[in-house]
């Protein structure tokens, strides 16, 4: 009876003690959407961060790619993170700050003359107290991408200076900071969604349109516009997140890998986005677009109020940290 008794204890605590083994080897999916076209460096680095992860944990964790807002557009994947109904958002800097308002900073006008100038600040301590804030709005901030420094496309003229912009119906996405800067020009702006942006273009529903050059080209917006100004009006990147509640289903080791591989995909992606910028504007000129250059200085001086509107917000002092390092001599 005793021995009986024995060999039924071992037995249990050997199925217990293989049961965290068990937990440990089941494959765990995520989902990862996000807005852009298959051969955006956005695309591009997120097949890469599914790619690292698999190899980081032995085919354990799996990422499935959405990407051209299958899951979604922007501001419905930040709800949709936030639930926890999708895990991961390569997602819009407009589109998150309306969850997380300190995204905004980064959005004034004429403020990064080049994404690395933006990624200094990223990467240090005032990236970190956005990443801060984000955990507290439900997503964890694994990396900044490069989502550009933005131009301006129109059907109706060419941009050379700021009087240019007086009327003209722009399309923006759901950024509060664009809005203004518009308003600061001039212009009337408009919210469409980017994957009905094209359509909106053909049949003249807006006159124009704003982004970095990657998204014109990859979205084929030359068909539709033929006047492009380099205006440089504004940088923004593009956040990679994961939904806390995902997050917090991960052990460390886990986590560890997930920050490991967005890291590295993070580098691929600014790394494709800076060699993009370097060969799409020639691109475009050779499919009959019309490239002007308008007086930077004075687009900047109209938009001077923009910073002294966000400056004086419910997020100012955390907008006023931002300028001061972007714009220090």
């Amino acid at each position: 009876m005793q021995r009986t008794t024995f060999t039924r204890t071992l037995i249990s605590l050997a199925a217990c003690a293989l049961l965290p083994l068990a937990a440990h080897a089941q494959t765990v999916k995520l989902t990862l959407g996000h807005g852009a076209a298959p051969g955006n460096p956005r695309h591009e680095a997120s097949v890469k961060f599914a790619e690292s992860l698999k190899a980081k944990t032995n085919g354990r964790i799996e990422v499935q790619v959405a990407p051209s807002a299958q899951l979604g557009d922007d501001a419905a994947m930040v709800t949709a993170l936030r639930t926890g109904a999708i895990d991961m958002s390569a997602n819009s800097q407009g589109a998150v700050a309306n969850a997380v308002p300190e995204f905004n900073a980064y959005g004034m006008p004429f403020m990064f003359s080049t994404p690395a100038a933006a990624f200094k600040l990223l990467d240090g301590p005032l990236g970190k107290e956005l990443g801060e804030r984000s955990a507290e709005k439900g997503m964890v901030l694994l990396g900044a991408w490069d989502n550009g420094i933005r131009h301006m496309t129109n059907s109706k003229r060419p941009i050379s200076k700021v009087e240019d912009m007086k009327g003209l119906k722009m399309r923006v996405p759901p950024d509060a900071t664009l809005v203004d800067i518009m308003k600061s020009l001039g212009a009337e702006s408009q919210q469409i969604r980017f994957a009905e942006l094209y359509v909106a273009l053909q049949q003249g529903v807006v006159d124009g349109q704003e982004n970095p050059l990657v998204n014109i080209h990859a979205s084929k917006i030359y068909e539709v516009q033929k006047h492009l100004a380099l205006t440089a009006h504004q940088f923004q990147m593009t956040p990679l997140l994961m939904s806390k509640r995902t997050w917090d289903k991960l052990s460390d080791a886990d986590k560890r890998a997930v920050q490991e591989a967005a890291n590295e995909a993070t580098a691929l992606q600014r790394k494709l986005s800076q060699e993009a910028d370097d060969k799409l504007l020639a691109d475009l000129k050779s499919k009959g677009v019309q490239v002007t250059t308008p007086d930077q200085a004075a687009f900047a001086k109209a938009t001077a109020d923009v910073d002294d509107k966000w400056m004086a917000s419910n997020i100012g002092a955390y907008v006023k940290k931002v300028v001061a390092a972007a714009r220090a001599k």
